[in-house]
């Protein structure tokens, strides 16, 4: 006999025989089988009806699926409300100033190609429907956002907008007229060239794609051919983070339920210190799609069984077999990526990997943090389970005996804030010359600041383990990283760095914390000062339209040289 039991939530049928059958235990019954779909339930739905232990199986007992549902139901909820207690969820506040914040710059990027409509002498009929607009992506345009993210934001414009002087002069010059803007710096000589400043105190990332239109639609279906047809390679690269997402929240079959595994997975590779694509392990865009890949493995699954799905999947996976979400498309037969120890391929493009700097060292450690997840979310029915024990901040100084100490320092702040993003974007050399001389290199991503040093500085400490490298190793180390560094074609003030090994014993007190404790700055390889002399720009089409200042003689030269 069964009644119907029904809540805010959901509705479960509640049967009157005991939850536990004393009977022989089924061969093959599925352990994790859940006769429904079980969605993730938010934990301001209301209380969850209390969980005996007492009804756990005992040897010889068959578990009832009702219970084992009630179990993960009570699981998901409490990661749920971990999350929401660790601060990852914005407030609806939060989210409001977020919204605004991409409500003022698409009213700004439309004033300001029309702006350039008029410079460039456009027809007046055309200058009227001309427009550009702003798409979002990251982890902010896939919904998983914290308080403290920074807003990627992909600034899309109509076919005469040029990113040389209309993008990088004319907008950056009425960006900083606002008073909402602060920090404005051009990040010109990196692979996909943006804008970095701070909008209402939101820190924003922003690209530039050109587009062969005259209009551009406010909300523009990137995954179109149409609009993509003849663009530039820069603009392509602009435009491949927006695809990813949109590829992605495509193909999962429920999207609430992906971003809060996503958010879960985020929050589990910093506190473990696998996250940061400059040092060798997963970035943003990696974890996306190792998330969205468990969920069309799983799509009736609830978060606590996505959880367990993921670890399992990954700490089993046959690297380096690549990754690729499923697209209801037929196999294209496209190359296979080898040279990339863990592949990740990209959903947008059957012939496209995720970039990545994984090596040997950080290979090992990713591996053995999955396998370590695994372990411990395997067992659903462990009485003393805690997702505490999941998220665990890796202790460096508990697991290496010596260190790498990278201090690299500077005359001042804006000087510093250059040196430090150049520097980490050659990092993969730095630690591909480390593994060549130790063998083992675990390059902690948190940043340190020695507040003893007297000066702008940061700090960096990678776990190597007792080897062959010495003194006279780093000695050499530090000279082919210099090298490096100087032959990469940095443009900025020349900073200093210095490599040493330490023991344990001789880290300092503020680099004695566990991963994860402290915010990480987002590396940039070049950061122009604009407090410096600049160089006054008129239109190239109207001489006497002033455009606004070129930020150093390098790029007036190449600005009078396009006239």
């Amino acid at each position: 006999m069964a009644h119907a039991h029904r809540s805010q939530n959901s509705v479960a049928l509640v049967h009157s025989q005991p939850l536990i059958h004393p009977q022989p235990p089924v061969v093959n019954a599925p352990v994790g089988f859940v006769p429904r779909p079980v969605g993730v339930i938010n934990p301001s739905f209301g209380p969850v009806p209390p969980f005996d232990p007492a009804s756990l199986p005992q040897p010889g007992f068959v578990l009832n699926p009702a219970v084992l549902v009630r179990m993960e139901h009570r699981r998901s909820i409490s990661l749920l409300q971990f999350m929401s207690n660790e601060g990852l969820i914005p407030s609806p506040e939060e989210e409001l100033k977020r919204k605004n914040v991409i409500e003022k710059l698409k009213e700004i990027v439309l004033t300001w190609v029309k702006r350039v409509a008029w410079q460039r002498q456009r027809p007046k009929q055309q200058i009227a429907v001309t427009s550009a607009t702003i798409l979002t992506y990251g982890s902010y345009g896939l919904g998983v956002h914290g308080p403290e993210s920074d807003i990627d934001a992909l600034c899309v414009g109509p076919f005469f907008a040029s990113m040389a002087d209309d993008f990088f002069i004319v907008l950056r010059n009425m960006l900083e007229s606002r008073p909402e803007v602060s920090e404005i710096h051009c990040v010109k000589d990196a692979k996909v060239p943006l804008m970095r400043f701070k909008f209402d105190g939101i820190s924003v990332d922003l690209p530039y794609a050109q587009l062969k239109l005259l209009y551009v639609p406010e909300n523009l279906n990137v995954l179109n051919p149409y609009f993509l047809r003849n663009i530039d390679e820069t603009s392509w690269k602009s435009l491949s983070g927006v695809r990813a997402n949109e590829c992605i929240l495509q193909l999962v079959p429920n999207v609430e339920n992906f971003q809060s595994i996503l958010r879960c997975i985020k929050l589990w590779a910093k506190r473990r210190g696998v996250y940061g694509n400059l040092f060798g392990y997963f970035g943003g865009v990696h974890l996306a799609i190792l998330a969205a890949f468990v969920c069309q493995k799983n799509p009736h699954a609830n978060l606590n069984v996505l959880m367990s799905s993921f670890f399992k999947t990954f700490s089993g996976w046959p690297w380096p077999t690549p990754v690729a979400l499923e697209d209801g498309r037929l196999p294209t037969g496209g190359t296979r990526e080898t040279r990339a120890l863990m592949p990740i391929q990209l959903p947008c493009s059957p012939y496209g990997y995720c970039h990545s700097n994984i090596t040997k060292s950080t290979f090992y450690r990713i591996t053995t943090e999955l396998t370590l997840g695994h372990a411990l979310t395997r067992d659903l029915l462990r009485l003393d389970f805690d997702w505490n024990d999941i998220f665990e901040p890796f202790c460096y100084s508990k697991k290496y005996s010596r260190f790498i100490k990278i201090y690299l320092s500077s005359s001042n702040q804006d000087e510093l804030g250059d040196w430090v993003g150049w520097v980490k974007s050659r990092f993969r050399f730095l630690l591909a010359k480390v593994e060549e001389v130790q063998g083992l290199c675990d390059p902690n991503p948190t940043e340190f600041i020695d507040p003893d040093a007297g000066g702008p500085n940061v700090v960096f400490f990678w776990g190597v383990q007792p080897g062959r490298i010495n003194f006279s190793d780093i000695d050499v180390v530090e000279d082919d990283f210099m090298q490096n560094i100087n032959n990469g074609g940095y443009q900025g003030p020349p900073g200093k760095m210095n490599l040493s090994v330490i023991p344990t014993s001789q880290l300092p007190g503020y680099a004695q914390l566990d991963t994860g404790s402290r915010n990480r700055t987002k590396a940039c390889w070049r950061m122009f000062n604009y407090h410096q002399p600049r160089v006054p720009v008129f239109s190239q089409h109207l001489p006497l339209y002033f455009v606004g200042y070129a930020a150093t003689d390098k790029d007036a030269k190449r600005l009078d040289a396009w006239s």
